[in-house]
């Protein structure tokens, strides 16, 4: 199904179907209008010789310098040029045609003032495949992402690289194949394709919606250990996390009673503590608590993704040109770094469960490290360190960036929101946490091969899952293909499919 953008209605799925699938994009008419309205009133402002920063100004430090005639229809060029001054391995496809999407969106809101070429030409390049070649650093998220999307805007001048069916070749020769013509940049042209955070947008849409499934796998690892470890399921009760009232905590702990249901560990079948130890009776709470802020960040990307980012904005049906900071990056950086550091505190919790089932005095009888040859054989005790290792990580790169500002451009831009490293360390942690919850399900089917009880039809689904992937270990063998393995298919949602085949969907919180 095609994509109608239209400025109002995009949502994070939305950018995951056009990013990652290669969903056509269709810009809606009511759209079309717009530009060409808000076009047609900075032409008449141009020809009036009214001063704009962008269009007949420099800008930066250099806002007060105004451009000759001449200077005015190079300009957009050299624009483009000297931002495009990124560096590191080309970003991920999917990101630059996540972040060209939230581009096409802004413009569709009809208030940046280029022309319907530079929209369409997007447009064009996203349904045929055409992806420019991006460097992975350079932009502080704000004003907006300027060295990124200069990249980006290289196509529209026929310039730089791009990928296109599989090869990395040059624009000219890729827009020439797909039949594109290379519309050039006229005044404002430049300014209005790169004044926005549009890549941090795209990146963090695509990871808020791998982290919304990653945590109901982080809810099923958890009711297999919880059933492992013959948990008290009393703190799962619903009744008790209505009387606090949070969101987050009340699905949780539905979504892993879910998992549960059916399992004599409910039933009062057999006798368990009074009270279990934190990582154990907390975790509605704890994973509750990500699920609030995933809400909440969910919220403000929309909002970005539906908003008017750009400088400066163009009011037609007032004749009004007004300068501002609408490409600041902080309004969706801050919540994405609280999103990483949530990311961590989820697989912290993951990690102290794992370390109660490898440790004897305090897995409720199973063998230490999980293996019936303690002594001759070590069992799963080195995968906690793995496990350790990539959360020390996680916790290295959940420093925020939104408190890291460093003055640039004369100190013209003297504080910005270097969302970019927030994006781009979010994607490291939720790696990690790919890694860490699949050593869970291996610990946790391990250990539930030791019990013999009745399991919910969730866990036992859960169970299947893992052991279609990784075997029981009889005997100690090079654990690092098991590892990479559950990784790919936590990364995949596979067991999270195959859970919800069997039990229903899992809430969501928002």
């Amino acid at each position: 199904m095609t994509i109608k953008v239209n400025g109002n209605s995009l949502k994070i799925e939305d950018v995951v179907r056009v990013a990652r699938h290669g969903e056509k994009v269709e810009l809606s008419s009511d759209a079309l209008r717009r530009i060409k309205k808000c076009r047609g009133m900075l032409e008449k402002k141009i020809k009036a010789r009214e001063i704009m920063y962008g269009v007949n100004t420099g800008i930066g430090e250099f806002s007060e310098v105004v451009l000759s005639d001449r200077q005015v229809r190079d300009f957009q060029r050299y624009l483009i040029y000297n931002h495009s001054a990124g560096i590191g391995e080309p970003c991920p496809i999917e990101h630059i045609r996540a972040a060209m999407l939230s581009r096409v969106n802004v413009h569709a809101k009809g208030h940046s003032g280029c022309r319907p070429e530079i929209t369409r030409t997007y447009i064009d390049m996203l349904n045929r495949g055409i992806t420019p070649v991006v460097c992975r650093k350079g932009s502080v998220g704000a004003c907006g992402d300027l060295s990124p999307m200069s990249q980006i805007a290289l196509s529209l001048l026929g310039e730089g690289e791009c990928f296109y069916k599989g090869k990395r070749m040059p624009t000219k020769i890729a827009m020439r194949k797909a039949g594109i013509a290379v519309p050039g940049l006229k005044a404002r042209d430049g300014l209005a394709a790169i004044n926005g955070s549009n890549l941090i947008t795209g990146m963090g849409c695509l990871q808020l919606y791998d982290a919304e499934h990653w945590v109901k796998q982080a809810e099923i690892a958890a009711a297999m250990t919880l059933e492992a470890l013959m948990a008290n399921m009393k703190p799962y009760d619903a009744r008790l996390h209505k009387l606090r009232g949070f969101k987050g905590a009340i699905t949780s702990a539905e979504n892993i009673r879910s998992v549960i249901a059916g399992s004599d560990l409910v039933t009062g079948k057999f006798k368990v503590k009074v009270q279990d130890a934190y990582s154990m009776r907390s975790t509605p709470q704890v994973i509750g608590s990500l699920r609030d802020h995933l809400s909440y960040a969910r919220k403000q990307f929309e909002t970005e993704l539906n908003g008017v980012a750009d400088n400066p904005i163009f009011l037609p049906d007032s004749n009004t040109v007004l300068t501002g900071a609408n490409f600041q990056g902080t309004p969706i950086s801050m919540p994405l770094d609280m999103v990483g550091a949530g990311l961590t505190m989820v697989s912290v919790l993951s990690e102290r469960r794992l370390n109660r089932l490898l440790n004897p005095a305090l897995s409720v009888g199973l063998p230490a490290f999980l293996t019936k040859g303690a002594g001759m054989f070590s069992g799963l005790m080195l995968s906690q360190y793995t496990a350790d290792m990539m959360i020390v990580e996680q916790r290295i790169l959940s420093m925020p960036s939104c408190v890291q500002s460093i003055p640039a451009a004369a100190d013209q831009e003297d504080f910005v929101s270097m969302g970019m490293n927030a994006a781009l360390k979010t994607e490291q942690i939720l790696d990690n946490a790919y890694g860490v919850l699949a050593i869970e399900f291996i610990a946790a089917a391990q250990a539930l091969d030791f019990r013999k009880f009745k399991f919910g039809e969730g866990t036992k689904t859960a169970r299947a899952a893992v052991r279609g992937i990784v075997k029981h270990l009889e005997e100690d063998r090079p654990l690092f293909p098991d590892h990479n393995a559950m990784k790919e298919v936590v990364k995949n949602c596979e067991i999270l499919k195959k859970v919800e085949e069997k039990v229903g969907k899992l809430k969501n919180s928002w």
